[in-house]
């Protein structure tokens, strides 16, 4: 046996031609230009999945920058405190109201929502308008 004489075992398949006019019209349903129409080369649906999951807003690559705020109601530090504490957010941190977020300490912002009967001063919080008139 010669090499010339050897046949593979599966004959290869014969490519279909697409976009030859027809009943469908002279672009076949391929729609008119671009990769899609064309043959050959298609997307690899790994590359489509990622175009997909691109955000489709303006400016997507200008990251925001998340503030990291916890909000505390009046009426948890009403349970905390006692009279004369300064709270601060060291001082919620040891108490256990609030905890750290990627290493850092949080901005607290505190909300009128209780009732507060104790003395108390709040310092480096940022605080609500009837939460400044109960402290003040």
């Amino acid at each position: 046996m010669q090499i010339h004489q050897l046949k593979p075992n599966n004959l290869n398949k014969g490519k279909k031609r697409v976009g030859r006019g027809g009943k469908k019209g002279t672009y076949s349903s391929r729609g008119m230009k671009g990769q899609n129409s064309r043959a050959g080369r298609k997307f690899m649906p790994m590359i489509r999945e990622l175009i997909k999951r691109y955000p489709k807003l303006k400016g997507y690559r200008r990251f925001v920058a998340e503030k990291n705020i916890v909000v505390l109601n009046i009426g948890t530090l009403e349970k905390v405190c006692n009279d004369g504490d300064i709270v601060t957010p060291t001082f919620l941190l040891e108490k256990g109201l609030i905890s750290k977020y990627k290493g850092k300490m949080p901005e607290v912002k505190i909300l009128g929502t209780g009732k507060l009967t104790k003395k108390i001063k709040i310092e480096n919080c940022l605080m609500s308008k009837p939460v400044k008139d109960l402290v003040a």
